[in-house]
């Protein structure tokens, strides 16, 4: 192994295959521990506590068929139109990062040596699956590859901590407690599939354009989830190709469809269904809540006591 790859392999996280369990055993008592973690961070009694309570208030709201656009939003504005519990966008916000004013081309002049994560293969069906196919790599290998354009599917850099890249990122502090800045790189067609995430989620479009549906969490009944961890359930029920001789319930789930633009920040209320294609080449970055989400702030019997 050359010392480049040393040194990526030393940067980049263990997969997560390396954190299987040996047996079922300790695959029960690993999912208990990381949900106790989880809701200790979070502030609420349980995680399935909290899932249930958003499931419940969602029930309340109102139906929605587009995504409103604000202006820019300060942090009170913020949380107050976020206890809502409805999803929309804030223009004039991220289009003030330095990052949006340099060209995508800095990837590969500036920051090639970088070391990422690729998703290869069918990483759409797999993508809830421990053992998902990636490929450990440089950002240039990566746009390499791209450019190469040999695989069905395009590969994708989805989820990763690129800390090069948040310097010229400029986070409102609209959460108390926020998770580390995420980032999702690639090419037109590259795509998150079906999912939801029991997290507030700001979701900050630097380049490119994307193309999200998005349904509330009350509708989870009707998206056949399938749980990856105990925030993260994921739909084989696509959207933008329904199938519904093999998904008849998803009939009744309302998908919202919702375009965001380079400068776009987009709220995501914990517990509802997103799916994202990018349309173009895209840079996008997102930041999770880790605290009770907002739609259930007048709600006291999820917290966890003081």
């Amino acid at each position: 192994m050359s010392k480049e790859n040393n040194a990526m392999a030393r940067r980049l996280p263990p997969p997560r295959s390396a954190f299987i369990a040996a047996s079922p055993e300790d695959a029960i008592a690993r999912k208990r521990a990381l949900e106790e973690r989880d809701a200790q961070v979070r502030g609420v009694t349980s995680i399935q506590a909290m899932r249930d309570a958003i499931q419940r208030a969602a029930r309340d709201l109102p139906a929605i068929t587009a995504v409103p656009r604000l202006g820019p939003l300060d942090a009170a504005a913020f949380r107050a139109r976020a206890e809502q519990g409805l999803p929309f966008l804030i223009s004039g916000l991220v289009n003030r990062w330095p990052l949006t004013a340099l060209p995508p081309s800095i990837l590969r002049e500036r920051y090639g040596h970088v070391p990422v994560r690729a998703r290869v293969g069918d990483y759409i069906n797999t993508a809830f699956a421990p053992d998902r196919a990636m490929r450990d790599m440089t950002m240039l290998e990566y746009l390499d590859l791209v450019a190469a354009g040999t695989d069905a599917l395009p590969p994708y850099l989805g989820n990763l901590e690129l800390r090069e890249l948040n310097r010229l990122c400029h986070w409102p502090a609209y959460f108390d407690k926020m998770g580390p800045p995420r980032f999702w790189v690639g090419p037109a067609g590259t795509v998150t599939p079906l999912h939801c995430d029991y997290d507030d989620n700001i979701f900050a479009q630097v380049w490119g354009t994307k193309r999200i549906f998005l349904s509330p969490p009350h509708h989870e009944e009707f998206l056949y989830p399938k749980e990856a961890n105990a925030i993260l359930f994921g739909s084989p029920f696509d959207p933008e190709a329904p199938d519904f001789a093999r998904f008849p319930l998803a009939r009744q789930a309302a998908m919202i469809e919702c375009i965001v633009e380079p400068g776009d920040m987009l709220y995501v209320p914990a517990g509802w269904y997103h799916q994202v294609r990018a349309l173009t080449f895209s840079l996008s970055s997102n930041r999770w809540a880790r605290a009770v989400p907002f739609a259930l702030h007048g709600d006291t019997s999820v917290r966890r006591p003081a």
